[in-house]
């Protein structure tokens, strides 16, 4: 009987995968640790990352074989030590996942079905065959071409070879979290999906964008690694007739709009989509790198952006709305790089996705696919106001202003309490002085 090999990456799950009907009957399922991936990553990433492969393991009773090395050494060297004919995958669209398949792909048969899409990137395009630049057109194609419904997979499609049967150097046991988080893998990523469905999908158009109320879905992690697949919510969202299960269906597109940007342009990675920014005047020198020491310790004096930043350092993660603040913060009142905020945030967030990250705030720079966001500058105390108008998440995250009652905590007009600092810088100026930096791009 014919043995196969299924590398197990940003699939995480048994459920709607795939790759494990392609696999055939008898499998060895494989992770590996490389730590070109694991060192840019934080610590709140890499221990829901080894939750993950503990509640992978424990579906699949013990037999899931860990190794550390670099995949083009280690994927061909398990396969000949089971005979495997051919290694399974789900495709890697990313630009680091492309490059290292192709490298295990030299030495080794690397059979690709399916992605961590519910529609593989490149596949949405105009008539034409080129591809969108602009998501709402792309959205309405996307719309267009549909979906394949979850495939019938489970812990029963294979037959799991038992890893200490078979003599494989490196192995090593999954390493230990670091810190207690957020419960991981293929049933509580369901769980939490249910939960969410039940309680506040039908609210999700109205209070998606109100971070005090902290009624998102928080599936973010789930779909980076892979314990859930879209398509998987997707089926469900068609079941429901709300405004909110249509939202919160545009969010997933939004999700597979990124990847097919970064696909057909894997240099939007690290620099600007639209190459007109690359001539942007940003600040340097230390005053700038104070400015931005101030940002990621959540001290700027904006008490929505500094709620922000402090949520993120205590919990790897930040409400959207509050994203989209605090880079606009970053960007056009401090005039610094986006990419310095989001390698910041690729660095802490646990649901850190390259490229829902890096176009995400080329979004709120301008330099990314929306048609003209450059002139749309936040004002940290007014959205505040708008979206946390209670003032409850403030207070949540920054204990200095837990006696201010009301949205008077984004405005602080009463005065500032004793040890919360003053503006470290004044919008109105800084709002001016973007524009005026974004005039000088001739738009």
């Amino acid at each position: 009987m014919t043995e196969s090999l299924v590398w197990f990456r940003r699939d995480l799950r048994l459920a709607d995968l795939p790759t494990l009907g392609a696999a055939g009957h008898r499998a060895l399922g494989l992770f590996v640790l490389d730590d070109r991936l694991l060192g840019p990553a934080g610590g709140a990433r890499r221990d829901f990352l080894y939750r993950s492969l503990s509640a992978l393991d424990e579906q699949l009773d013990g037999r899931l074989l860990v190794v550390r090395g670099d995949p083009a050494d280690v994927v061909p060297s398990v396969a000949r030590s089971i005979a495997a004919e051919a290694v399974h995958v789900s495709a890697d669209y990313g630009p680091f996942g492309r490059a290292r398949d192709a490298a295990v792909a030299e030495r080794v048969d690397l059979v690709a079905t399916g992605s961590p899409y519910a529609i593989a990137p490149g596949r949405v395009t105009k008539d034409d065959g080129t591809p969108y630049k602009v998501f709402t057109p792309w959205f309405k194609r996307w719309l267009d071409h549909g979906w394949r419904g979850p495939a019938q997979t489970g812990p029963g499609s294979v037959g799991w070879l038992d890893p200490d049967d078979v003599d494989i150097p490196g192995r090593v046991a999954i390493p230990a979290p670091g810190a207690p988080g957020l419960a991981a893998g293929e049933t509580a990523a369901l769980a939490r999906w249910r939960e969410f469905c039940e309680t506040d999908l039908a609210r999700y158009d109205d209070e998606r964008d109100r971070p005090d109320l902290d009624t998102t879905s928080r599936m973010s992690t789930y779909l980076k690694y892979g314990n859930i697949h879209p398509r998987t919510m997707l089926a469900d969202l068609a079941r429901k007739r709300s405004r909110g299960a249509e939202q919160y269906r545009r969010q997933l597109a939004w999700r597979d709009f990124y990847a097919d940007i970064l696909f057909q342009r894997p240099d939007s990675a690290h620099g600007n989509y639209d190459h007109k920014f690359d001539a942007i005047r940003y600040d340097v020198g230390p005053d700038a790198d104070a400015l931005f020491d101030a940002w990621c310790a959540g001290r700027t004096g904006y008490p929505v952006v500094d709620a922000g930043m402090r949520q993120l350092a205590a919990e790897g993660w930040m409400h959207n709305r509050v994203r989209m603040i605090v880079a606009s913060f970053l960007v056009k009142d401090l005039h610094l790089p986006w990419w310095r905020g989001a390698r910041y945030f690729m660095t802490h967030l646990v649901d850190g996705d390259l490229a829902s990250n890096q176009h995400g705030w080329q979004w709120t720079a301008g330099s990314g696919t929306d048609a003209a966001p450059y002139f749309r500058v936040f004002n940290p105390t007014s959205q505040g106001e708008k979206f946390d108008p209670t003032g409850d998440y403030v207070r949540r995250w920054v204990p200095e202003l837990r006696g201010v009652a009301g949205k008077a905590v984004h405005s602080l007009s009463a005065g500032r309490p004793e040890g919360y600092p003053e503006p470290i810088v004044d919008h109105a100026d800084e709002r001016r002085e973007a524009l005026a930096r974004y005039g000088e791009l001739g738009r």
